[in-house]
């Protein structure tokens, strides 16, 4: 078996061509971000899979440092309570389980940031509404495929490709830069 190792990074490296054709989106992110955190707000983060992972990783960027120590900021991944995952599940259904959070932890002016590879997860569009009935602005970070979600979203934020690995890869990025910028925001 052999791994053809110039193709997945050609394959990389146009995912991330795709995210440095959309700085001015990273950019709009940020300032969103960076104007509900001083306003003492919260960034709410939510995903499944790996982008819950990196919901959690994201969360933990913002509350105890990226670089530079700073003030810690807002930040909570709606994927880290097992108790209320399993329990929201169980009583209710999986597709409910981060707009039930968002019902009741969510407040005007935070900030969500969805991450779906697939554009299609249930429980990240729901959540999405949720969000806009609660007036919380909604950024999604998405793969090729992000129709569904752009109806519920005040900002996509799309890493061209079509495979999960290289989206993954292309959120990662993204969110690191989201936190380059707040850095320079924020002591």
């Amino acid at each position: 078996m052999t791994l053809n190792f110039t193709k997945i990074a050609e394959e990389h490296q146009l995912a991330i061509d795709s995210i440095i054709e959309q700085q001015d989106k990273i950019e709009q992110a940020t300032g969103q971000i960076i104007h509900a955190l001083k306003n003492n707000k919260k960034v709410l983060w939510c995903g499944n899979g790996g982008s819950a992972a990196e919901a959690q990783h994201m969360a933990a960027e913002l509350m105890v440092r990226y670089v530079k120590n700073r003030q810690p900021l807002a930040s909570l991944a709606l994927t880290n309570d097992t108790s209320i995952l399993t329990a929201h599940s169980n009583d209710y259904e999986f597709e409910t389980v981060f707009s039930r959070q968002i019902q009741g932890l969510g407040q005007i002016g935070d900030i969500l940031i969805g991450m779906t590879t697939s554009g299609k997860s249930q429980n990240v569009l729901q959540a999405f509404r949720a969000a806009k009935e609660k007036g919380i602005f909604t950024i999604a970070l998405v793969g090729q495929n992000s129709k569904q979600i752009e109806a519920d979203s005040d900002l996509v934020i799309t890493v061209n490709s079509d495979k999960t690995a290289r989206i993954q890869e292309g959120h990662t990025f993204i969110n690191h830069l989201i936190c380059e910028l707040l850095d320079l925001a924020f002591d």
